[in-house]
């Protein structure tokens, strides 16, 4: 029987976090932004180019991804990257990337809100939506 192989990171510690191990965060992610299914395993063959057995191990938390592939993931999966900078204490950065699309997000809905033309408008002339309205 051949031995076991795969890419396991070393020490079960990681960053300033006692107790996390990096194959399970990585496993948690990817089951959280992509559930577990079979169509999850499918959409990380296509981000990684990497066979089944071993996204299986993945999803499971047995392996974690080497560094080219957890490269891909942290391309396609927010999820996958906030719990790599959170395995390596870079909480702060997690926290600015939140704040400037928490702030994109705000400007979008200002923008809606400032336009000419809102989709919101209410036709009535008593300020009543619609379904509240006597008829």
């Amino acid at each position: 029987m051949f031995p076991k192989k795969g890419k396991v990171f070393p020490g079960s510690l990681c960053g300033n976090q006692p107790g996390l191990d990096y194959a399970a965060v990585v496993a948690a992610a990817l089951r959280s932004q992509l559930g577990n299914t079979h169509q999850a395993v499918k959409t990380v063959v296509k981000w990684t180019n990497v066979d089944e057995r071993t996204i299986k191990n993945w999803f499971a938390g047995t392996n974690g991804p080497s560094g080219r592939h957890l490269i891909s993931l942290l391309r396609h999966s927010d999820q996958v990257l906030e719990a790599c900078l959170l395995l390596a204490g870079r909480d702060s950065v997690l926290a600015h990337s939140k704040f400037a699309a928490a702030r994109h997000k705000l400007r979008e809905l200002l923008a809606i809100l400032d336009s000419e033309d809102p989709p919101y408008a209410i036709s009535n002339t008593q300020g009543e939506p619609p379904h509240l309205q006597n008829s």
